[in-house]
């Protein structure tokens, strides 16, 4: 598998930053900003979820796909599969299940202006996290009642649960997977998405799975149109996929059956022009770095934010003795928010999101090893790796 693509994560980058300023706009600026509430009602960001998932299920399914299809015996499939789930728990869990004890801890001590939310809800979020059904309570509680500070969860539990369902379905409908993914998508996109159904929309991942099937055919790589071969058209068409998106997350859409199917067909094809692996999505070196920083603690700055906010929000009211804010505090709780979450996400990736993911990789490594059916050249290449 070819290592890295800088344009995947220079998307990362792009996803959870649209889920960061969806997310602030209610959660941390809780009072009314002109400006802020006029773009937000011409324009939305929450489609950063959707691109996450086809994200996911690309990135995934390109390095699982051909060690599954490539095994010879059921012991080597399931121990490819049990490499794989190892993978993803060490790379996933310690930060996810770190953060849900450090709500609870915050909503315990730092939670006088009640921005924690309370005890109870924080309880109930957290077994949902650590049990993997987040999304169906998070479905449950909408609108109905407090989710608790984990809200966010819901996309991690749906992912790990594809994840977990992945293997499985490689197994039962082998060559006829592409079908079964391409009616999943074709279904959902027909379909109205009750609450229930937002907390289960697979059609993003589905997508990405495709995307990876097809990246290992020859059409993938001979289908390169004539107009994106240069890099100005091929910008052109990630920023119109990407106002089509925002324009399609307003309220206006709100019933509108095929809005999320054209959500998961957007963030598609801006993976699909990031696999290509062209540096379409190249800017100037210092903003580079910074996209490339924030791609790779994107994991790391989707589970800080909301507890960034939560925590942004205590402070200023511990400092002012009121919870009385208005627009001329915009800017202060921007920073102040801004700071937490490049300090929490980065400490998070040096001490437990880095340090995991690499030990994970050298367990799943000996659970490979020990398949019966390794070529010995095989193990060697493992073994130095």
């Amino acid at each position: 598998m070819k290592g890295r693509i800088q344009d995947i994560e220079v998307l990362r980058a792009v996803a959870v930053l649209s889920v960061v300023l969806h997310h602030a706009h209610g959660n941390l600026l809780t009072w009314s900003t002109p400006w802020l509430d006029a773009f937000f009602q011409r324009f939305d960001l929450w489609w950063g979820v959707d691109l996450f998932f086809a994200i996911s299920g690309y990135v995934i399914a390109r390095e699982l796909l051909p060690k599954l299809q490539g095994c010879t015996s059921a012991t080597e499939y399931w121990r490819t599969t049990l490499a794989f789930w190892t993978r993803r728990a060490f790379r996933l869990l310690p930060s996810a299940w770190l953060w849900l004890l450090l709500i609870l801890l915050a909503c315990r001590f730092l939670n006088t202006s009640g921005a924690f939310g309370t005890l109870q809800a924080n309880l109930s979020a957290t077994l949902a996290g650590v049990l993997q059904f987040a999304n169906f309570r998070f479905a449950d509680s909408f609108t109905r009642y407090e989710y608790g500070t984990s809200f966010v969860y819901w996309t991690l539990s749906l992912e790990e649960q594809f994840y977990l369902l992945l293997p499985l379905l490689v197994l039962l409908s082998r060559r006829a997977l592409p079908w079964l993914l391409l009616l999943l998508v074709v279904v959902q996109f027909f379909t109205l998405r009750t609450p229930l159904l937002m907390s289960v929309r697979t059609d993003a991942i589905a997508l990405g799975v495709l995307l990876a099937f097809w990246n290992h055919t020859r059409p993938h790589s001979a289908f390169q149109p004539w107009l994106l071969q240069r890099r100005l058209p091929a910008l052109g068409a990630a920023a119109l996929l990407v106002l089509i998106m925002m324009e399609v997350t307003t309220q206006q859409y709100v019933w509108n059956t095929y809005r999320i199917g054209v959500i998961a067909l957007c963030s598609a094809g801006l993976v699909w022009l990031a696999s290509l692996d062209r540096n379409y999505f190249a800017l100037p070196a210092k903003l580079q770095r910074v996209m490339l920083w924030i791609g790779s603690r994107s994991y790391a700055i989707y589970l800080v934010h909301i507890p960034a906010f939560s925590l942004t929000q205590e402070f200023w009211f511990r400092l002012r003795g009121s919870k009385d804010f208005d627009g001329s505090y915009t800017w202060a709780f921007a920073i102040t928010a801004s700071l937490l979450i490049v300090i929490f996400s980065e400490l998070n990736y040096r001490w437990v999101e880095d340090p995991l993911r690499r030990r994970g990789g050298r367990l799943a490594k000996r659970i490979s090893l020990a398949t019966p059916t390794a070529t010995a050249a095989e193990r060697t290449n493992n073994e130095t790796a």
